[in-house]
């Protein structure tokens, strides 16, 4: 059985949802500038 070491898994978890505040929004302001080039 694989031991399950939960120390690590909620550092790895806490690190991606920091990441993920920080990308969602990036990736919309992107997004919206790509949009409204194309709309030109």
């Amino acid at each position: 059985m694989a031991s399950h070491d939960m120390k690590s898994a909620e550092k790895t978890y806490g690190g991606f949802i920091s990441m993920l505040k920080w990308a969602v929004p990036v990736i919309a302001v992107i997004a919206l500038i790509v949009i409204s080039i194309i709309a030109k």
